[in-house]
């Protein structure tokens, strides 16, 4: 028996954004240990899709739909699944979009869709689903998306890395929150480095900036060429989340490259500055 079904199987997950990217793959592994899956996404049909393909796999799922960008959607979603299965063993908020184009070229909606997707989804859904993983008094596990640029800077990806900073922060607190307060509920900071995912095909910037399609081409090609397999990315991160590891990374060697670079920037408290081979290649 794996970690994962040790800790996990018999159990509900709920995962955000689970009809594509990463919370697809992270829900069909969460099928796969023998967990309930509630595979929730804004499109109901990439839901039903994903459900569908748990179900086929001989595992059990169920598809809904939310929209994370509003509170009030989460409230809904988490007293659904309560009123309907009991507990939460796992929440991974996952939801979130990738956002490319100088700060003061994104328009207002995609700015808002950013924030309110990717920092408040995660911040709204711990709200929603904790009181009632608390009132159920079993252990639970909470991990929150962030990413290695949650370490970083990149410029015409400003938007994104604001977020995911957030993230990483949020989830620091939270996991000493969780502490504080002797509660049975373990928090995890995912870290996924490069994963093989949809996040920069074309179709996921059409409200961007029309001068951005190159920088997200260049991001597209970067990822399809040297990223991590989906499946493999998920079989990782499960497994570390049922460790209690808060930080979990699907290419550690990445974490840390950003993390020491990082605090490099910080001890010195030098400008902002880019890669060269970086510059190099948006520049060209």
């Amino acid at each position: 028996m794996t970690i994962e079904q040790e800790k996990f199987s018999g159990g509900v997950a709920v995962i955000t954004g689970a009809g594509a990217g990463i919370g697809s793959g992270i829900a069909r592994r969460a099928g796969e240990v023998g967990m309930t899956v509630v595979v929730t996404d804004i499109s109901a049909e990439r839901a039903e899709q994903v459900a569908e393909e748990i179900r086929g796999a001989g595992g059990k799922a169920d598809a809904m739909t939310v929209d994370v960008s509003k509170p009030a959607e989460l409230d809904r979603l988490a007293n659904e699944v309560f009123e309907k299965y009991g507990s939460v063993r796992l929440l991974v908020n996952n939801a979130g979009i990738e956002t490319i184009g100088y700060a003061w070229e994104i328009p207002v909606e995609r700015w808002e869709a950013t924030l309110n997707i990717n920092i408040h989804g995660v911040i709204h859904g711990v709200r929603a689903f904790v009181p009632h993983m608390i009132k159920a008094g079993q252990e639970a596990w909470v991990a929150n998306l962030a990413s290695i640029g949650s370490f970083g800077i990149m410029p015409v990806q400003t938007a994104y890395m604001v977020t995911k900073h957030a993230v990483q922060s949020f989830s620091e607190c939270l996991y000493l929150e969780m502490e504080l307060a002797k509660l049975p509920i373990h928090v995890s900071s995912i870290i996924p480095g490069q994963v093989k995912t949809s996040i920069f095909d074309a179709d996921a910037g059409k409200d961007e900036p029309t001068s951005t399609a190159r920088h997200r081409q260049i991001m597209h090609d970067i990822m399809k060429a040297g990223g991590m397999d989906l499946a493999a990315a998920s079989q990782v991160i499960l497994e570390q989340v049922a460790q209690n590891k808060f930080w979990v990374s699907t290419q550690p060697e990445m974490t840390e490259a950003l993390i020491e670079g990082r605090i490099a920037f910080l001890r010195d408290q030098a400008p902002p500055s880019l890669h060269e081979s970086a510059r190099q290649l948006l520049e060209a």
